[in-house]
């Protein structure tokens, strides 16, 4: 008989995940599947990173690194965050990590004990609660909806804080929302934050990927006065369409980049070299393909967001941040389909696959089961076909069912 560990027990698979693999499996058995599950840039790297990454090969530049990352490279991001966001950063202060994921888990594993709590808004992201669970912490929820906009409110914040609070997680722009928090709001947090003694860890990874005019300003800029103790974290996965080549970073002060770069060094040992000099070349080359990209996530998400609002039954947050889209598909639960009864968006996202081939990500997951996650980083003639479908899925269900729903 097998034994596993408890703390493998209790570790939920990622819906995100599984939902992706029986989009997969459908689409290898030659069935056309409208894929909306996965948060990745569906262009490619641009060239001139990938040219790097060959130059990085073609000069043998294929050995271990010093494990926090190569000088050449954190020097880049040191200047990457002064440019960006106006805040100092020594290279003893960042480490680079095999993607942000791996910077998150690593910060969390250097402050969270046993029994301390983290405070997560939800919806979240959802290996938040799962990495802090197998360091022994336990996460604690502010719920957020639609009516305020996905984003907690400073009192709140306060409200939830205790003495056995050690670490606030804010994910800005969020997955799985889309919401971005503005100047004035991360001014108010911070200042709850002030007087508090707990550290934050503030997830960028999307910072780039942000509409309607908004400008995005760091938590760590607005936090300079209790710098040591924010974790910034970002990467180059969404930005510059690089999720395969696992890059990720964390930047904080001294002795926290140390812990982390103690349990890297027991874990998964440097970053890959050739990744590392395609992400020096990202940080530091021409953004043009960038701005390129933001545009073209723009026209989707406008398209989507609009196309969703006018379904009867669908409720649907105009996000600006990310790409993704967060619709409330609530008014569908208790509706039956064949032998089954639509219950939650794990119900809801499984009818949608099996009827239409759409492939969206359950929202229970993220702390929020009323709704579902669509990504759409996906080509815009995936989307508009994707829609008719989804309409006409609703279509049966209200027919079906007989029921009346009121328009939004």
């Amino acid at each position: 008989m097998i034994s596993l560990s408890d703390r493998i027990i209790k570790l939920s698979d990622s819906k995100t995940l599984l939902m992706a693999n029986k989009a997969r499996d459908l689409k290898a058995k030659g069935i056309k599947v409208y894929d909306f599950t996965i948060g990745e840039p569906d262009f490619n790297t641009p060239d001139n990173i990938k040219s790097f990454a060959k130059k990085a090969i073609d000069n043998n530049n294929t050995k271990y690194t010093s494990n926090e990352g190569t000088k050449r490279l954190r020097e880049a991001i040191t200047i990457f965050l002064k440019n960006e966001f106006d805040i100092d950063y020594d290279i003893s202060e960042v480490i680079v990590s095999t993607g942000a994921k791996q910077s998150i888990f690593n910060a969390i594993f250097s402050i969270i004990n046993p029994g301390d709590e983290v405070i997560i808004p939800a919806p979240f992201y959802v290996s938040y609660p799962e990495i802090i669970s197998l360091a022994g912490g336990k996460s604690v929820f502010i719920r957020t909806n639609q009516n305020d906009g996905f984003k907690i409110t400073p009192e709140r914040l306060e409200k939830a804080i205790t003495p056995r609070t050690k670490l606030f997680i804010l994910n800005n722009p969020c997955n799985p929302t889309g919401t971005t928090y503005n100047e004035r709001e991360l001014k108010e947090l911070v200042e709850v934050l002030k007087s508090k003694n707990c550290y934050i860890l503030s997830d960028e990874i999307y910072h780039k990927l942000v509409y309607d005019n908004i400008r995005f300003v760091s938590f760590a800029y607005l936090a300079k006065e209790i710098k040591e103790r924010v974790i910034l974290i970002n990467g180059v996965s969404k930005t510059y369409a690089m999720t395969g080549w696992r890059i990720g970073f964390a930047a904080a002060v001294k002795e926290i980049i140390q812990a982390m770069n103690k349990i890297q060094s027991h874990s998964t040992n440097c970053a890959s070299s050739i990744s590392q000099e395609a992400a020096y070349e990202a940080f530091s080359g021409s953004q043009e393909s960038v701005k390129f990209m933001i545009n073209e996530f723009n026209k989707r998400r406008i398209y989507f967001y609009e196309n969703l609002f006018k379904i009867e039954g669908i409720s649907c947050f105009k996000s600006n941040g990310a790409f993704y889209l967060f619709p409330d598909v609530s008014s569908f639960f208790g509706c039956r389909y064949k032998d089954k009864i639509i219950k939650d968006s794990d119900d809801f996202a499984e009818f949608l696959l099996e009827f239409s081939n759409v492939a969206v990500v359950p929202g229970g997951a993220s702390g929020e089961p009323k709704c579902v996650r669509i990504s759409y980083a996906t080509s815009f003639e995936n989307i508009v076909n994707g829609v008719e479908k989804i309409k006409e899925a609703i279509n049966y269900l209200v027919t079906t069912n007989n029921i009346s729903i009121n328009k939004n």
